[in-house]
């Protein structure tokens, strides 16, 4: 990913930045695409794994859906292409002022979290004088063997509706008249790598499909969220996700009934890997125990490994050294938890040499901070560097 031309053309930019390779963009892309057809399952992208607008544009030029997470996604995703007739809307807490601009803009559907939101939805859309389309977002009790952080379908977790409220709130549906029930929207967690778990939603979800059927509530949408995960350790070996195995566990094991689609929302598998953070390094700092290599970049602009303990490739791209020195490479924030990854073996490194923390497309810019008044750093596109190829 990163040849001499790309080195140098790093060179003339101020670091620290976030590098999108767009051919690998479009490869996932298309790749997601054509297994996604052979079942004819809907795709949307989720907003919330990277909202800058040129990745956006290029996910809407292929035709996905969006998955928004607050009103200002929904916003984004209609500025930069994503029709609103593909838009799903979710979210365990959205606002008043959320809602009504999703009903203005006449999203897909709602994916509703609780009996108050359904309330609350059905009064808005009334005053509006305008039906809503909305989904139950159930939760399924399924594990989704990750990071205890990022699962969202267990009972204790704070999100959907659980199975012994089933009963209350279709009662309560027959009172709500500017609702429309038309899906069941699951979502279990993220980074998602053992495809076993997503057997095990569907599992479940069939047995809830089949309930609200002999309720009589057959709903035309069936959709599974997202959550597939990348290779971190190995972004060049499996640089573009297995998509094919994803979609085929739901086509081996989904019972969908007559008249029912399936609808999926990834995110960072779409992302991930045609980002990297790239940064230089400051100083090198050498103790007794630990050498540090202290980057201009920090926790503020990939907070992943701080907040999750992730873990995320580092390479120094510059040194041509052959000695292999130990480094815990951290960054200038005023936190000792500003650290990208200890005991990390690199080249024996030196000040302003380049590092490229890898698959840092998902979740590195959108949840950039400025804390310590540091500056949103700025993205970098590879068709800038070299227009000739795109």
């Amino acid at each position: 990913m990163f040849d001499a031309n790309t080195i140098e053309a790093f060179s003339e930019r101020s670091t620290p930045f976030y590098y999108y390779d767009l051919s690998v963009l479009r490869e996932t892309l298309h790749s997601a695409i054509k297994e996604s057809g052979k079942h004819n399952y809907q795709l949307h992208y989720a907003l919330k794994a990277n909202s800058n607008p040129r990745i956006l544009k290029e996910i809407s030029g292929m035709g996905f859906g969006a998955d928004c997470v607050s009103g200002n996604e929904v916003s984004r995703a209609v500025e930069n292409g994503f029709d609103p007739r593909k838009i799903v809307f979710s979210g365990v807490g959205k606002s008043d002022r959320e809602i009504t601009l999703a009903l203005e803009q006449n999203i897909l559907c709602f994916n509703c979290e609780s009996m108050q939101e359904l309330e609350v939805i059905n009064c808005l859309a009334g005053g509006l004088g305008r039906k809503a389309d909305i989904a139950l977002r159930i939760n399924p009790n399924v594990h989704a063997y990750t990071h205890r952080y990022i699962t969202t379908g267990l009972e204790e977790n704070k999100f959907g509706i659980n199975a012994w409220e089933f009963d209350a709130i279709l009662e309560r549906l027959k009172e709500l008249p500017w609702l429309n029930l038309m899906g069941l929207h699951f979502h279990i967690g993220s980074q998602i790598t053992d495809l076993s778990a997503f057997k095990n939603l569907c599992v479940r979800v069939n047995e809830i499909n089949r309930w609200f059927a002999d309720q009589h509530f057959r709903v035309p949408v069936i959709n599974l969220g997202g959550g597939l995960g990348i290779d971190y350790k190995h972004p060049d070996e499996n640089l573009i996700p297995d998509f094919a195995s994803y979609f085929n566990v739901f086509r081996e094991f989904i019972e969908l009934l007559p008249g029912q689609d399936l609808h999926l929302e990834p995110g960072r598998a779409v992302v991930a890997q045609c980002g990297s953070l790239i940064t230089r390094i400051l100083y090198i700092k050498n103790g007794v125990n630990v050498n540090f290599a202290i980057c201009d970049a920090g926790m503020t602009e990939l907070i992943r490994p701080a907040l999750y303990q992730a873990f995320h490739r580092i390479q120094n791209i510059t040194s041509v050294e052959k000695e292999i020195v130990k480094y815990d490479v951290v960054g200038p924030i005023c936190e000792s938890s500003d650290c990208f990854g200890k005991s990390v073996m690199l080249p024996a490194s030196r000040r302003g040499d380049f590092i490229a923390i890898r698959s840092a497309g998902a979740y590195g810019e959108t949840m950039a901070s400025q804390y310590n008044l540091r500056e949103l750093v700025k993205a970098v596109y590879s068709d800038e560097l070299f227009p000739e190829e795109f």
